[in-house]
């Protein structure tokens, strides 16, 4: 989240109490917001590192210049203290601030406009009196006019934004129901697993459309393919495997990576069990982006090469000397340690970016409840250079059964120009 982002806040005005207390302000209220907040995982976009939450001020870029989160504190200053739910309701279904500005799709309102009336005012009321509030300027973007304008941006809605609220689908049952709400909706899994089109639109919105969760690049990181694809998507995952990996970040094969870390660690692991195993009903429905494709068939040939210390295939040498001890020579990994490298669905999408960075920026597990230890893996940018780094991601794309594309060095190189500008922001 995933780019990723979120929604706004303040102090109940009188004329609004009878519809709060209609919709129930209660503690119990506030309980059940704290769980929609995580589900929307509010406070990964609105905390900059080292921050007070939903203070705002992360730095999400964008391919027209960088913008900043803001502060959705009820601070009634620097925050949204003096909005009303109606204005609440308008930036996040509409992405309409109170003083009328059109805010930037970086914020998910696209996938927040199918949340509830009900959840929306415990939304509200949740953050009106449990976050406390920070005093915080807000900053510009760093968009550069006339982009900045944000006019503009009304059109863009009218285009491409669909604000009606989820509706249930009656052919189906009541989970699937409650996970295609969660992935659609609070979570806006789309924002980041769905490809972008010509105007940064997520391609589709649901089920409906073709493109949705069939993986999606933004600032460096490849989320993947969240359909029944059962090379690079979800198809060979179980509905088990999912609801896991959502808990705890890991499966005995597989690990969250990039952004995903944050989004377990701060949003899916503090749903109850019944929403995480909706939320894999929903996701072990769709249908396989490629009905082509073709899952990946145990190969011994690589290890039986390594084994007799036969290192003539490219990349070869530089995954024994980097790579081995922690992923094997085999690519199986360690189960719920160090994630297989064989017939892993992320190592076998066509879009490398994933791999590239985590080899060059190195990564940490998710740290939840359930898995408390987060291992790291170092970064190798100083170790190893881009011709290097293509020939390895090569060779583990290319072994154990894998079948992706090659890495070129040039690929490699634009990653890491990419990863040195954000060092010297």
């Amino acid at each position: 989240m995933t780019i990723q982002w979120k929604a706004l806040l303040p102090v109940l005005p009188l004329a609004l109490l009878a519809s709060a207390v209609q919709a129930g302000t209660t503690s119990q209220n506030l309980s059940q917001g704290q769980q929609l907040a995580a589900a929307g995982d509010c406070v990964a976009c609105h905390t900059a590192a080292g921050g007070k939450a939903y203070a705002g001020g992360l730095k999400m870029s964008t391919p027209i210049g960088a913008v900043y989160s803001t502060n959705i504190t009820p601070d009634k200053e620097t925050g949204i203290g003096n909005y009303r739910y109606e204005d609440f309701v308008k930036a996040v279904r509409e992405g309409v601030a109170k003083d009328g500005r059109n805010l930037y799709p970086a914020m998910p309102y696209t996938s927040y406009a199918k949340i509830t009336d009900r959840d929306m005012h415990i939304l509200y009321d949740f953050f009106m009196q449990q976050v406390p509030a920070v005093k915080q300027q807000n900053r510009d973007s760093d968009i550069p006019w006339p982009l900045s304008m944000r006019w503009p941006l009304s059109i863009w809605n009218g285009i491409f934004h669909d604000d009606a609220v989820f509706m249930p689908d009656g052919a189906q049952s009541a989970q699937w129901n409650r996970g295609a709400y969660l992935v659609q909706g609070l979570a806006h899994c789309g924002t980041c697993h769905t490809p972008r089109g010509i105007g940064f639109q997520e391609k589709a919105l649901d089920q409906n459309g073709a493109a949705y969760l069939t993986g999606g690049t933004l600032e460096g990181w490849h989320a993947p393919d969240l359909t029944g694809n059962v090379k690079s998507g979800l198809g060979r995952w179980s509905a088990q495997e999912i609801t896991e990996f959502l808990k705890t970040g890991r499966t005995d094969n597989s690990a969250a990576f990039g952004s995903m870390t944050d989004v377990v660690a701060h949003s899916t692991q503090h749903l109850s069990d019944d929403d995480l195993a909706a939320v894999a009903v929903y996701l072990k429905s769709l249908k396989s982006s490629d009905p082509q494709a073709v899952a990946p068939k145990a190969d011994t040939e690589t290890s039986l090469a390594l084994i007799k210390g036969d290192m003539s295939k490219p990349g070869a040498q530089e995954y024994m000397d980097n790579c081995s001890a922690c992923h094997r020579i085999d690519g199986q990994g360690y189960a719920k340690t160090f994630p297989a490298l064989a017939h892993n669905s992320a190592v076998l999408s066509d879009d490398p970016s994933s791999l590239i960075s985590v080899v060059l920026r190195g990564g940490q597990m998710a740290v939840t409840q359930d898995a408390p230890t987060g291992l790291t893996m170092p970064d190798f940018a100083w170790r190893l250079d881009d011709k290097q780094v293509a020939s390895l991601l090569t060779f583990v794309r290319s072994s154990w059964g894998n079948n992706a594309p090659a890495v070129t060095a040039d690929d490699v190189k634009k990653l890491r120009k990419d990863l040195q500008e954000t060092k010297q922001q």
